[in-house]
């Protein structure tokens, strides 16, 4: 008697569809654990990479997460059309350890790449910056195409009968996945805190290697596997090398530390007898101590500024501030020597930014209190009441969006003493001033009288809210009362002469919560310099 095939295996047999591998593909689920690992790893790792050079925005993101989804598209469609043909776990070895060498070599690659975009940037040569920008991205293009093959390959080698696809393939997509999730943690959290960016591309070039090879092996490939293994020990010389080195020059001065931290790239540079606390990109300097003087001539010195817009204010007008956005305590120094005994809350999101205020910019005063926290988590949960909030929380060139709507502004007001003030740092362009006109009108929106001063030699405008009404014409009858020679009486001094100083109207566009699309504004006054090649 014979037997009678099923409907499904009649069907499998017509259309070729089982699909059975003669050799064994030992270790194959550790290659698709890692190869998730190390594709979200990866592309986490090389937004760090980049940020020193091209800083963090949403064009960079963009670009990043764009290419690397494309890379893998190709990489799935190339893989199944390989494993269809070459069924063998020796092909897919030889790619996943290709892929970890080449992912291994990008941060040694990538730093020729990245000189040539510091001195386009210098030059304002903005079609060479990115240009550099696509050629760090490219490196990316091989091993990331190859990490895509190891889905479509590894359901490949598991499968064996149409009937059990919809199992293998969630089966190894659910193991990927899980690799990914690890991935997505383990470099922010874990290796680039510990190790710096250029080991942890190492250590996750590693992670997928090491499998590989140990594949080649078990499959009797035994000559490949000798290859790998001399490719893992050359990329272990060459990325330890590497790494010894500094991340980047400094865009100024003398380098005296750099470290990477949980959210920052941070160098610490001394320019003409000045400390300097530059972050990211570095193209804009977050801090600055000086021991012989105390004003520094950037935005930073018109905090001070900020009270003498309430009616008969002085040196005695504050008692307590808040500085969210503390950094390296530059202006907590300031307010200290304006309003004497004065106390002051210093939030900074950064412990590693903190750590090094004190260690290189004397942040020791006893009157400073740093709290390393969420700017606007801690705003909702103290209950302190303050003369001065001060707003300076840049991640260049952005603000944090949910530091910029009408809610976070009626948080600081609730949060302010009824004369107290909002002190807010804003970033524009000579002529652009599209960013310093939105933060006011939603401010204008909270507080009854905001003002704006430009700040000389920088494009900075500081705008001020009042928490009760105010005169026009009192910041400058408060100035009058000044000694001419404080600190205080110096910036109100070059804040009447220099800063355009003008009360702000009712009116125009307002952020929320809901929708504060910062970083499209500030989007489009970058492409809008890039356009013109003008100098900022």
């Amino acid at each position: 008697m014979v037997a009678t095939p099923s409907p499904v295996e009649a069907f499998a047999s017509q259309t070729g569809a089982v699909a059975r591998v003669t050799a064994p593909a030992p270790f194959l689920r550790p290659i698709v654990f890692f190869g998730g690992v190390s594709s979200i790893g990866i592309e986490l790792s090389a937004s760090r990479l980049i940020a020193p050079y091209f800083g963090g925005s949403t064009f960079i993101w963009a670009n990043l997460i764009g290419l690397t989804l494309a890379f893998l598209s190709i990489g799935y469609a190339i893989g199944g059309r390989v494993a269809d043909r070459y069924p063998d776990p020796r092909v897919l070895y030889t790619a996943t350890a290709v892929a970890a060498f080449a992912a291994g070599l990008i941060p040694v690659l990538a730093r020729p790449i990245f000189s040539a975009s510091l001195g386009a940037f210098d030059r304002l040569a903005v079609g060479a910056f990115y240009g550099s920008l696509l050629g760090v991205l490219v490196l990316f293009a091989v091993p990331i195409t190859l990490l895509g093959f190891v889905t479509p390959y590894a359901i490949r080698l598991r499968l064996d009968a149409i009937a059990h696809a919809g199992h293998t393939a969630g089966g190894i997509y659910a193991l990927s996945t899980v690799g990914s999730i690890a991935g997505s943690f383990l470099p922010v959290i874990v290796l680039i805190p510990l190790f710096g960016t250029a080991r942890t591309f190492l250590i996750l070039s590693l992670a997928l290697l090491i499998p590989s090879v140990l594949g080649l092996i078990a499959v009797g490939a035994r000559g490949r596997a000798a290859v790998a293994v001399g490719l893992m020990v050359a990329l272990g010389v060459v990325a330890t090398i590497a790494a010894e080195g500094r991340i980047k020059p400094p865009d100024r001065g003398r380098l005296l530390y750099e470290t990477e931290s949980e959210y920052n790239y941070i160098q610490v540079l001394e320019d003409d007898g000045r400390t300097l606390l530059a972050l990211n990109e570095g193209h804009a300097v977050h801090s600055i101590y000086d021991p012989e003087r105390l004003l520094t001539g950037g935005p930073w010195d018109y905090f001070m500024a900020g009270p003498l817009f309430t009616p008969d204010a002085g040196p005695d007008a504050v008692d307590t501030a808040l500085l969210i956005g503390l950094a390296a305590g530059t202006v907590a120094r300031q307010l200290e020597s304006a309003y004497p005994g004065i106390t002051i809350d210093g939030v900074e999101i950064d412990p590693e930014i903190a750590r090094v205020g004190r260690e290189y910019f004397a942040m020791e005063s006893p009157n400073l209190d740093v709290i390393v926290e969420d700017g606007r988590y801690f705003l909702r949960t103290t209950t302190e009441r303050y003369d001065l909030i001060g707003v300076d929380a840049y991640r260049q060139p952005y603000i944090p969006f949910q530091l910029t709507s009408r809610e976070f502004f009626q948080e600081v007001a609730d949060r302010l003493t009824p004369g107290g003030v909002a002190v807010v740092n804003v970033g524009r362009t000579r002529t652009d001033y599209r960013l310093v006109d939105v933060i006011a009108s939603t401010m204008r929106d909270v507080y009854p009288t905001v003002f704006a001063i430009d700040v000389e030699g920088y494009t900075n405008t500081i705008v001020v809210g009042t928490n009760a009404p105010s005169p026009p014409g009192a910041f400058a009858k408060n100035a009058a009362r000044l000694a001419p020679d404080s600190e205080l009486g110096q910036i109100a001094a070059t804040a009447l002469a220099t800063g355009n100083i003008r009360e702000v109207s009712p009116g125009g566009r307002v952020f929320t919560d809901d929708h504060a699309p910062v970083e499209l504004v500030v989007d489009q006054i970058i492409l809008d310099v890039a356009r013109q090649g003008d100098d900022p």
